[in-house]
């Protein structure tokens, strides 16, 4: 397997005006059009800055959720897998990136049910794929997905998401091939047995998703402590401004889809 932060190239949605009605686990304030769009913006700008050619498809007003279009496939470079979106509002979703992926990648496979999974829950690793179990993703879809990573070549492991985790990736992220960065809730993973587990900051739970690309990691921009912790590791970081998406459950992996 190729690193697993190493990109080349990466597909984002434009945020709809309907996205300020985004699917959220708690309720909470929607977040601002323009706020929600210039981070959207700078995310863009923050991949193609970092070398990644990035091709943005147009906003769907009738699914608020598509501007996270990690949700509803995985890209490797070697080939793509179509998924089953957990949340019912988003499996309409999946048919309308369908020719994007089509068009980058010849091999083009596809979960077929009865069971669902969201791209959040799925963490590359650099030998392995960890496909956490969710409210989003249930066993059955895990299985399914776990066979179709296998027909890339790439292992697949299941792993239970903690209660209050919406997403496996809302609670840890890759610093580097060897370390995760996770949420208390998660740092005793059994399938991060081998790796160095390296605990979040207190109070700055929501950093954990992070995003690795290239030598440079995205992080959102309200976390001091760990941006500190992060550069003491000698760590390359760019902070992003998320204080919109997260009002829609969302960070800095949901964006694009990479490979």
């Amino acid at each position: 397997m190729t690193a697993p932060y190493a990109f080349t190239h990466a597909l984002c949605r434009a945020p709809a005006p309907s996205a300020i009605h985004g699917i959220r686990a708690d309720g909470g304030p929607d977040p601002d059009f323009t706020g929600l769009l210039a981070e959207h913006e700078a995310y863009v700008r923050a991949l193609r800055d970092l070398g990644l050619i990035v091709d943005v498809l147009e906003p769907l007003d009738a699914f608020p959720d598509a501007l996270f279009t990690e949700d509803v496939a995985l890209t490797f470079p070697d080939g793509a897998i179509l998924l089953r979106p957990g949340a019912p509002s988003r499996a309409g979703e999946v048919q309308h990136i369908r020719a994007a992926l089509a068009a980058h990648h010849s091999c083009l496979l596809e979960m077929t049910g009865p069971g669902y999974a969201d791209g959040g829950d799925i963490l590359r690793l650099a030998d392995r794929v960890i496909i956490g179990l969710s409210a989003r993703t249930d066993r059955t879809g895990a299985e399914e997905l776990a066979g179709l990573l296998g027909q890339l070549g790439y292992r697949a492991e299941i792993a239970e998401t903690p209660p209050g985790v919406l997403h496996f990736k809302t609670g840890c992220g890759l610093i580097d091939a060897g370390t995760i960065l996770a949420v208390p809730a998660l740092a005793r993973c059994p399938q991060f047995a081998g790796l160095e587990v390296v605990t979040i900051p207190p109070g700055e739970e929501e950093a954990a998703n992070l995003l690795r690309i290239n030598d440079t990691i995205l992080v959102g921009d309200r976390w001091p402590a760990t941006h500190a912790m992060l550069a003491a590791r000698g760590l390359a970081i760019r902070p992003l401004a998320t204080a919109q998406i997260a009002r829609i459950d969302a960070g800095l992996s949901c964006m694009s889809l990479r490979w």
